[in-house]
């Protein structure tokens, strides 16, 4: 399988040399030169499957020949070595698929564990250390820094725009030390992602440092989470009824990743886009013009991104015809109002107690409407207790702390201060 550059002005590259550059030279994300659907077979019996086979199946040929089949089965099951369980939450019509059963309760822990373990594999025979530059605006920087802590021959540097992350996901990123640095920007998630796409671009680094990327752009973290689409259809197979998906989106890299699982056979009626407050494709699939802003901080606040990197590979999903695209999927809005109300209300009609991300989800199932002949599953991203103030003021209800987080609580946090991307690329020549 080769990779080329969405800006069309750079050599192919492999799969390894894909996850190792990050991004293209020429600034483009990488893409797969060809998607080929799976068998009809592979889904009229995917009950039969373990979920590490099914993500084999699925994940095989955009790997190609770099890991042999032995390996790279054995690196799936090492990442997937949790559950994925699809949890009713309004009998016959509306469920949610628990992404927080991880080491970090965050859905970023399968793609940062399996890039993780990819980059490793590839940099075993590497004199040279990588260095994982990553930006976050919650989840990714503790998911990476799990995935990534200890292994050898690889440096970590997450950005997190200060005050703009709660209080569990900082501790999470700061306080696991040895090959993992995290440095605190004065500003919001979007500089800090500029400041990641700038350094990759500057010379006086580049040649110097080997860069690569832990955000979604790396097609490493990108591609491992159509596995949740699958894993949903295989849980709600035998309901026979079609299948409409919520997904709360902020950088846009999981639901990019469901239209893969789509492009590869995946029976799914619609995709859905939640966002919050930052609603940048909302309004492009409403007028047809890609008009980023500056983000916009909410409760939901993973999703706070006002220019989505992976939207051009959805694009390119659908040929980048808006009217292909719209039949398959769409998107909705929610402010920080909303979500509160809808925590509250699947608390109090539902018994469910959801994250801001996840109740995000929820509302646009409800601004869909699921038929009789649908049933509709929103993704719950984040563990509720990692917005533990927020959810249990809405909720009126202590929310107990997994062993998970129990263990970042009293760590002392380590981080470094910058102010602009200067002091970023001093950093890194140091």
């Amino acid at each position: 399988m080769k990779y080329y550059s969405l800006h069309h002005n750079a050599p192919k590259v492999t799969f390894s040399e894909a996850i190792i550059k990050g991004i293209a030279p020429d600034k483009g994300l990488y893409f797969p030169e060809d998607i080929h659907p799976l068998p009809k077979s592979f889904f009229e019996n995917i009950e039969q499957y373990d979920e590490v086979e099914i993500a084999y199946q699925a994940i095989a040929q955009f790997v190609g020949n770099e890991i042999p089949e032995n390996d790279l089965r054995a690196i799936l099951k090492d990442v997937l070595n949790f559950e994925f369980p699809v949890v009713e939450v309004k009998k016959g019509s509306i469920a949610t698929l628990e992404l927080f059963h991880g080491p970090t309760m965050a859905f970023k822990d399968v793609g940062a564990r399996f890039m993780a373990k990819c980059l490793g594999y590839f940099n075993r025979a590497n004199k040279n250390k990588v260095n994982v530059l990553v930006a976050t605006s919650g989840d990714t920087g503790g998911a990476v820094a799990k995935g990534f802590l200890g292994v050898p021959g690889i440096d970590v540097t997450i950005l997190y725009p200060k005050g703009k992350v709660s209080d569990i996901q900082e501790r999470q990123l700061t306080t696991l030390g040895k090959n993992i640095t995290a440095l605190e920007v004065d500003g919001v998630f979007d500089d800090c992602q500029r400041m990641v796409k700038t350094a990759f671009m500057d010379s006086d680094i580049t040649e110097k440092v080997q860069l690569t990327s832990a955000n979604s752009i790396n097609v490493a973290r990108w591609l491992p989470q159509m596995f949740y689409f699958l894993f949903t259809y295989k849980q709600l197979k035998s309901k026979n009824k079609d299948l409409v998906l919520s997904v709360p989106s902020g950088n846009f890299g999981n639901i990019c990743a469901g239209i893969v699982a789509f492009k590869l056979g995946l029976p799914v009626k619609q995709l859905i886009a939640a966002t919050n407050s930052n609603d940048t494709i909302v309004r492009y699939l409403s007028n047809g013009v890609y008009e980023p802003k500056p983000s916009i901080a909410t409760l939901s606040n993973a999703m706070d991104v006002g220019d989505p990197s992976n939207f051009i590979r959805i694009n390119t999903l659908f040929n980048n015809d808006l009217n292909l695209l719209k039949e398959k999927f769409t998107a909705f809005s929610f402010n920080d109002e909303e979500t509160k109300k809808a925590i509250e209300t699947l608390y109090t009609t539902y018994n469910y107690i959801a994250d801001p991300h996840g109740a995000v989800g929820y509302l646009g199932l409800l601004k869909y409407g699921i038929a009789a002949d649908e049933y509709g599953v929103f993704f719950e991203t984040a563990h509720p207790v990692k917005f533990k103030a927020i959810v249990e003021q809405t909720i009126s209800q202590e929310l107990a702390i997994p062993e998970q987080i129990q263990s970042v609580l009293h760590k002392k946090k380590k981080s470094i201060s910058i102010q602009n991307y200067e002091e970023l690329k001093r950093f890194l020549l140091s």
